[in-house]
């Protein structure tokens, strides 16, 4: 199996109240595609920067970036824009769904970057909402959904350009245990049946365990890397 995401030496550093915090040193790591990946640490190991270095929503200090042939690094910022909306589905704790937007306009939004005609984007939103279970609900607004139904639909927009990766920060965060266990039986449909790579922060052990495995990260260094299949959770 293929490397999906490749780091090298990554180095990455803030500064906060005039001293310099680093917050990933040196870190190597190797991600297979089509795997689904849990991402631990206490917090301030870097888990977040380690997501957003991935997606190319930051840059590393030092270091090599490589997803599947791309070097991020050696993309300009309109080209790491072009290849986020092409190769990278975002999920986030908070939702951030447009409230004045039904849930079919709020997945169509990404599609807007993407040489698609009106037909062809809603086709393609609407398709992204049967997958995550949510046909019937696709011209209801946020407010009048579930927080569960609100994370499906944000999974729905993730999904909609058909990225090989998807990048989840803390994405059952704000649910109760059972919403948060349907909403990880989906992210691993989409691992297994579509074969995207999903790399997801997670602070629980019990939504790690969804994962195929589980990357430990701290002070910005690699620790061990579990293997879940002894005890992964099956949808």
């Amino acid at each position: 199996m293929s490397a999906a995401i490749q780091l090298r030496s990554v180095t990455k550093s803030y500064t906060r109240g005039g001293e310099e915090l680093r917050v990933l040193d040196e870190l190597d790591l190797d991600m297979d595609e089509a795997t689904f990946y849990a991402l631990m640490g206490p917090s301030g190991s870097g888990k977040t920067t380690l997501l957003n270095l991935v997606g190319g929503l930051d840059h590393a200090d030092s270091g090599a970036i490589q997803i599947g042939a791309d070097d991020l690094a050696a993309m300009d910022s309109g080209e790491l824009a072009q290849w986020r909306s092409e190769q990278i589905g975002f999920v986030f704790q908070g939702f951030n769904l447009l409230p004045v937007l039904s849930a079919r306009e709020n997945v169509e939004l990404p599609l807007l970057l993407a040489p698609l005609s009106r037909s062809q984007r809603r086709a393609q939103a609407e398709r992204a909402l049967d997958l995550v279970g949510l046909g019937d609900r696709m011209g209801h607004k946020p407010r009048e959904l579930s927080g569960g139904q609100e994370q499906r639909v944000a999974i729905a927009r993730a999904i909609a350009t058909d990225p090989q990766i998807i990048l989840a920060d803390e994405p059952t965060g704000d649910l109760d245990r059972d919403t948060a266990d349907n909403v990880l039986e989906l992210l691993q449909r989409l691992n297994r049946e579509l074969q995207k790579t999903i790399l997801m922060v997670t602070h629980d052990p019990q939504a790690a365990s969804y994962a195929n495995k589980t990357i430990h990260l701290d002070k910005g260094k690699l620790g061990r890397i579990d293997d879940n299949s002894q005890v992964q959770r099956s949808s």
